[in-house]
């Protein structure tokens, strides 16, 4: 069980880090829109248009570091059960 707890731990934390570096590497906080500039067919004019989109940021890294640690303090815990 010990053994099991720490894999899942290591098996989140570079998942996340993954992820993370996958889909932008944002080192802000989690965005859930982000700006987008458009330009005006008509007029020439620049403009802001928000697109729904998930950018992970460090907050979600240190999420998954934490319950990465949890889990890995869990393992201290939990007894072998080996024969």
């Amino acid at each position: 069980m010990r053994k099991t707890l720490r894999i899942i731990a290591v098996v989140l934390m570079v998942g996340a880090v993954i992820f993370w570096a996958t889909t932008g590497a944002n080192q802000g906080w989690t965005k859930t829109r982000v700006p987008q500039k458009v330009v005006d067919e008509v007029t020439g004019l620049e403009g802001v248009h928000w697109q729904d989109k998930f950018v992970p940021g460090v907050d979600f890294l240190a999420m998954a570091a934490l319950g990465a640690g949890i889990l890995g303090v869990i393992s201290l815990f939990v007894r072998n059960n080996s024969k």
